[in-house]
């Protein structure tokens, strides 16, 4: 498409603190800057424009873009960066509008896990209702690894076609992200809070926060061959944790939040069997400081590749969950060569959620959850 000239899709705009991240996924070295209303952000570090990058990141403000409703994305392809005089060609422009959540009841959400790169399956999973949707949720484990630019980018390539770079997402990793060539540059593909792939987030009256579980196993199995070490990244996060309850009047206790998530790719509560039953104790004290500070609504997850809502005090709760918890993906061989893929929609209103368990032909599943 001439449209998408040095692109590799449409961009997606993803929901960091209080900021959107602007990923834009290019062919190509390319200068990209992105205006709003008067003001244009680059992506550069330390004053110095990035153009190697193949995801651009460009960090606008939330309460701008939810303003104008539009962005425009300026691209210059970079032919040779000299030291000096550059050579480039002239700059094109690409327009977007883009749609805020500013309701606060009849929200749509879709969320998706668990894609392992059945790109078409999860894509017209999500399209199969036929339903406008508010917000887009990517739950980790989306490609089967992070070994080629084909696998850390396929997030992008399904926003692109869903949102067409006009609505809000939010990307998790899954465990499955960890393991490849790429998986150690995965920061400089995925949205993050300065490095840091767990962040809260914040679109229209939703707030949320999004923690990373890292591996499934502990870091010394044969499998990771000694490049895992997710035990301290999980005593890390949870300071985290514990310093966003410290500074709730800076997220959760906004007076326009109305609804509560958290967004786990692990469903870090349940029970898991050998050898995937690890960090109990850890795991527990998430779920009980969320529990008694944040209060989630839902928490929404994917990994264990069955659709399904657990209650506090169900079958599946063993560490003590923070709320209601709800695994929203599937992905299943149905035959020798063809996988099927389970997404969710849910429609969000005060005290209640409709949920819609669907492949791309046909609804598998309902449930109404209160909460």
């Amino acid at each position: 498409m001439e449209k998408l000239k040095g692109l590799m899709c449409h961009p997606t705009v993803c929901a960091v603190n209080d900021n959107y991240q602007i990923m834009i996924p290019v062919e190509y070295d390319m200068l990209i800057s992105v205006r709003v209303g008067e003001n244009i952000y680059y992506n550069h570090s330390n004053g110095i424009r990035i153009s190697s990058q193949r995801v651009q990141r460009i960090s606008v403000p939330a309460i701008e873009l939810d303003k104008h409703k539009k962005y425009t994305v300026i691209c210059q392809k970079m032919i040779e960066r000299k030291p000096y005089r550059p050579v480039t060609e002239p700059e094109y422009e690409l327009e977007y509008n883009f749609k805020p959540i500013e309701k606060t009841e009849d929200i749509n959400i879709y969320h998706l896990a668990d894609v392992h790169g059945e790109e078409d399956g999860a894509v017209g999973s999500a399209q199969f209702l036929n339903k406008e949707i508010d917000l887009l949720i990517m739950n980790g484990d989306l490609a089967e690894y992070s070994d080629s630019i084909e696998d850390v980018t396929i997030a992008y390539r399904m926003a692109s076609r869903i949102t067409k770079g006009e609505v809000p997402c939010i990307i998790s990793r899954g465990n499955h992200d960890l393991r490849g060539a790429l998986a150690e540059h995965l920061a400089d593909f995925m949205p993050n809070d300065n490095g840091n792939s767990y962040f809260t987030f914040k679109v229209g009256c939703i707030w949320g926060i999004l923690v990373d579980c890292g591996e499934d196993k502990v870091d010394d199995n044969i499998e990771y061959g000694n490049t895992i070490c997710c035990h301290q990244f999980r005593v890390e996060q949870e300071k985290f944790i514990n310093k966003v309850i410290e500074n709730a009047k800076d997220h959760y206790e906004k007076d326009d939040i109305k609804y509560r998530l958290v967004i786990s790719h692990v469903p870090f509560s349940f029970k898991m069997e050998s050898p995937f039953d690890i960090e109990k104790d850890m795991y527990a004290r998430w779920g009980s400081v969320i529990k008694e500070n944040i209060k989630p609504d839902l928490m929404l997850c994917g990994h264990i590749h069955k659709p399904l809502v657990s209650y506090i005090g169900s079958e599946h709760d063993e560490l003590g969950q923070p709320c209601t918890v709800i695994s929203g993906s599937d992905n299943k061989w149905i035959n020798e060569t063809t996988k099927l893929h389970t997404g969710m929609y849910m429609n969000l209103n005060p005290g209640v959620a409709k949920l819609i368990f669907n492949t791309k032909d046909k609804i598998v599943g309902e449930e109404i959850v209160e909460f």
